[in-house]
């Protein structure tokens, strides 16, 4: 009976070049093996599977190869000493498990035995896996022989967490950051591994199982293996879906677009379609965040974007739900979901936290930027939230906007000219240069008017506003258009008075802030609506 070696042994990496994904760490290695320039004890830090452990075993054979006389950045992988590093066996190279060899009396035992020389290599090389699991005590027996090494003795420690090794250790090694492997360079390897293996495949298989990986190749491989032992061929997405517990990308998209179409029952009813399939609430929020960062990006950047990764079908897909969304919406959606995921993690009822998430962002307002929203006609604010509320102003209170159609460049006299007519330029600024700068400015007030230069106060409460006119332009917006309809040069200068009375002087500062947002001002004005209450986060 042939014994069936799992792909990550099978293919995995025998020479620096055949390493994926690490190739500065390779290089580096060869150019200090090419130069003589080796150092006695290397770390090397990152995440499962990416290839600590290969490339320390790799570094062993450079250094012991029996083919050449002399280290070497190209082993042969033939000689007894390749071989036999290549399968964990070399009586030189002792692979250690530091998470059940942790204790100080197995590392005494090192110290005893590193003082001997290997019996037929250049270098009796100790590497050290997972060597953060050694206690205090170990680390301390183990610092005085990697300071002072014998110089037949090299040491190479690996660790996904290297936060938890001290620091006198790490400052006695040359330390190598192993990075993720990006989903195209497993996605490649997984193609070639099932071209050798003569696995029939579809195309669009093979990238989401490499996402599925989470950078890590050794479980690309894993996940491989568990589709290969279902014997069913050609392999598809579908399998995914039922033996790998992936939630499938169509109905995402479909439970993503029911949300930004507003339908309710909609999207309640594609998270039971996913649940049905087999799928937990944690599952089903993963999936989500994963796919709502795609398609913000692709509403940032464009459908052609190289920032996600994604088949043909799925940039199209992400495509048409990012016209649904605009990117404030996606990044609370996002933010929200990466919250709920602790709270379904301890929840007896998650389900209900779930849909309870999802309604919230179906039934709310899409998200807006302040500009965008104080430029929507009234009627139009007023239309989105359904029967229409009754007036509760005398029908002869008319707004100021409806009072004056226009002003005349003599208002520009003097200051008491301009504070007369303040109200006015207000109405005509939020027509002609949008009413989120109106709004902004409504919070100034004109104090001063000298030799050309209008001079606006706000509020030390508004600040914030403040900064908002001097950005994107806005001041040299507001004089551009004043000095046309003045028929002179004007300029607009902006100030804050710290001395200013508020008709909320007594709320706290956060609430008086929020209280004069002209976006939130805007909203209490177009939705007849009202604070109830203010949630910190």
């Amino acid at each position: 009976m042939v014994m069936y070696t799992v792909l990550a042994r099978k293919y995995r990496s025998a020479t620096f070049d055949e390493v994926i994904g690490q190739e500065p760490i390779s290089q580096t290695l060869k150019n200090a093996i090419k130069t003589g320039k080796i150092a006695h004890a290397f770390l090397f830090t990152g995440t499962r599977g990416v290839g600590k452990t290969t490339m320390a075993r790799i570094l062993a054979k450079a250094l012991n190869c029996q083919s050449v006389d002399e280290p070497t950045p190209d082993p042969c992988c033939k000689c007894e000493s390749c071989k036999a590093i290549n399968i964990g066996e070399d009586i030189d190279v002792l692979e250690i498990d530091g998470a059940s060899n942790n204790g100080v009396e197995e590392v005494r035992k090192l110290r005893e035995n590193a003082i001997y020389r290997p019996a037929r290599c250049r270098f009796k090389i100790y590497i050290i896996d997972e060597v953060h699991m050694l206690s205090t005590s170990a680390f301390n027996a183990l610092l005085k022989i990697l300071e002072e090494p014998p110089s037949h003795v090299k040491f190479i420690l690996a660790t996904t967490e290297p936060n938890k090794v001290i620091a006198t250790i790490q400052s006695r090694c040359q330390r190598y950051d192993f990075r993720n492997i990006s989903p195209k360079q497993i996605a490649e390897q997984l193609k070639f591994i099932l071209k050798q293996e003569n696995i029939k495949y579809e195309e669009d298989l093979v990238l989401p199982l490499a996402k599925m990986a989470n950078g890590s190749m050794r479980d690309g491989l894993s996940l491989l293996d568990r589709l290969i032992s279902t014997g069913i061929e050609p392999l598809t997405n579908k399998l995914l879906e039922d033996y790998l517990g992936c939630a499938d990308s169509e109905k995402i998209y479909s439970l993503i677009n029911k949300i930004g179409d507003s339908e309710a029952a909609g999207a309640l009813e594609a998270v039971e379609e996913l649940t049905n399939s087999g799928h937990d609430e944690l599952q089903i929020v993963d999936a989500l965040i994963d796919t709502m960062r795609d398609v913000m990006v692709i509403k940032s950047t464009g459908v052609e974007s190289e920032l996600v990764v994604l088949t043909e079908q799925q940039r199209q897909m992400a495509n048409e739900s990012a016209e649904k969304f605009d990117t404030a919406a996606l990044v609370y959606n996002i933010t929200t979901l990466e919250r709920l995921r602790y709270s379904i993690k301890n929840a007896d009822l998650p389900r209900a936290l779930l849909e309870a998430a999802i309604l919230r962002f179906t039934l709310c307002e899409h998200f807006m930027n302040v500009d965008e929203l104080l430029s929507q006609p009234q009627n139009t604010v007023k239309k989105k939230q359904g029967p229409k509320r009754v007036n509760k102003k005398p029908v002869t209170d008319t707004t100021p906007s409806e009072k004056t159609t226009s002003f005349e460049a003599s208002v520009f006299k003097n200051i008491e000219s301009v504070k007369q007519s303040w109200k006015n330029i207000l109405t005509f600024i939020g027509k002609e240069l949008g009413r989120g700068t109106a709004s902004l400015l409504t919070l100034a007030e004109p104090i001063a008017f000298d030799n050309g230069m209008l001079t606006l106060s706000f509020p030390s409460t508004a600040r914030a506003q403040k900064r908002i006119c001097e950005s994107n332009s806005r001041v040299e917006k507001i004089e551009s258009w004043l000095s046309e309809k003045a028929g002179a040069s004007l300029q607009i200068k902006l100030v804050v008075d710290d001395n200013t009375q508020h008709e909320h002087r007594n709320a706290p500062p956060k609430r008086n802030e929020l209280i004069n947002d002209p976006a939130v001002k805007t909203i209490l004005l177009e939705l007849d609506a009202k604070i109830t209450g203010i949630e910190e986060e």
